[in-house]
């Protein structure tokens, strides 16, 4: 028999630290240096700069190591270079033709070996979403590092945060609907609603739909797409709730659910805020920002590299615990904007605790790092 060949070396082993280091360090200090307590590099002295590199900097990276799969090394180091300069460069120098050229070819990387996998194998179009949702978020992230000027930059991330939600949505989903079936059956019970498609595709297409309706400039547009959002937002709890969270007493789900409901909530405050202006944005977009994709992000990484290591995503309860701290930094966000009491105090709670999460995140993926096993997708949905 020919030898076999060696497999190949999952990207999420050189990804996610690296998301997970960024978050807890370059992340929480923006926040510090937008209260003046330290000095702020050129790309983060404004709030656009620090949700810039929320999004293309820390969210990116843990698509691509979830979604790349196994990757030659040397791609993998390649692709990660171009995703650390891009950082570099942006925070150093943001708008220079670097950090534009550094995040297109991150992109393009990241388009290349994800597209086709989605596009050619997927035969339902709920699951070919994830193609465009890559190829959008990959040709903003290029265009904001290129400076589009503070109105565009704006509107390019809330089509970004847009995208993002969807992403969450599906994904999250399907991580969620057969890991609850699976502990159901554990306990001798039986969860009819799983997947849920025909409620998949509805909140799908709402989505799509306000990432066309944010981008029109009449006032009708803005209501539509506020409505729009908050259908969206219903749904997403209709479908949380057929989950029967209310059963759930393993924590590596809870943290799930928790990530879930967090994103119901997000795109119900995204909605109430787009009808009402009175309604601070900060709110809003940080139940999204932090509160969902902190939360789901956090689970998904641990998740991963549990099973990877120990073949249980219960293993070390710890890491489960630390990820509370992501959900009192979304609190500390969002419940004050929405009071009006914003204080620089709550901004540094949340920055502290949004810190400590992801460094214990980080010390989890150091001791996980020489874990081997297969797909991280069906890993993470036994």
């Amino acid at each position: 028999m020919p030898p076999r060949k060696p497999r190949l070396p999952f990207a999420n082993a050189w990804f996610f630290p690296a998301a997970a280091l960024y978050a807890a360090l370059i992340l929480p200090s923006s926040v510090i240096a937008l209260l003046g307590l330290i000095p702020a590099l050129p790309g983060l002295v404004t709030p656009a700069g620090h949700a810039h590199e929320m999004i293309f900097g820390f969210a990116l990276a843990v698509i691509a190591g979830y979604l790349l799969g196994p990757q030659p090394l040397r791609f993998t180091l390649t692709l990660l270079g171009c995703w650390l300069l891009a950082r570099v460069s942006f925070l150093l120098w943001p708008g220079s033709w670097l950090a534009l050229a550094s995040a297109a070819l991150f992109a393009a990387g990241l388009a290349w070996k994800v597209l086709p996998r989605f596009l050619g194998a997927a035969k339902k179009w709920r699951n070919q979403t994830v193609a465009p949702i890559v190829a959008g978020l990959g040709l903003l992230s290029a265009a904001a590092s290129g400076g589009l000027g503070a109105t565009l930059d704006r509107l390019a991330l809330l089509e970004a945060l847009l995208l993002l939600a969807t992403l969450m949505f599906f994904m999250g989903g399907r991580i969620i609907a057969p890991a609850v079936a699976g502990y159901a059956q554990s306990q001798g019970r039986q969860l009819a609603a799983r997947v849920q498609p025909n409620l998949e595709g509805a909140v799908l297409i709402l989505l799509g739909l306000a990432l066309v309706l944010n981008l029109l400039p009449w006032s009708l547009a803005r209501q539509l797409t506020g409505a729009v959002l908050i259908s969206a937002g219903v749904l997403t709890i209709i479908r949380l709730l057929r989950w029967q969270p209310w059963h759930c007493t393993r924590p590596d789900l809870l943290i799930l659910l928790l990530g879930y409901a967090w994103l119901a909530l997000g795109l119900l405050l995204f909605g109430l805020g787009t009808l009402l202006p009175r309604l601070p944005l900060n709110a809003t977009l940080h139940a999204l920002s932090v509160g969902a994709l902190g939360s789901l992000t956090f689970a998904v990484m641990a998740r991963t590299q549990l099973i990877y290591r120990f073949r249980d995503p219960a293993a070390q309860p710890w890491i489960q615990a630390a990820a509370l701290l992501i959900s009192l930094a979304a609190l500390a966000r969002v419940v004050p904007a929405l009071l009006d009491q914003s204080r620089p105090g709550w901004l540094l709670l949340a920055a502290i605790t949004w810190s400590l999460a992801f460094l214990a995140l980080t010390l989890l993926l150091w001791r996980c790092r020489h874990a081997h096993s297969d797909s991280p997708r069906r890993a993470a949905d036994r």
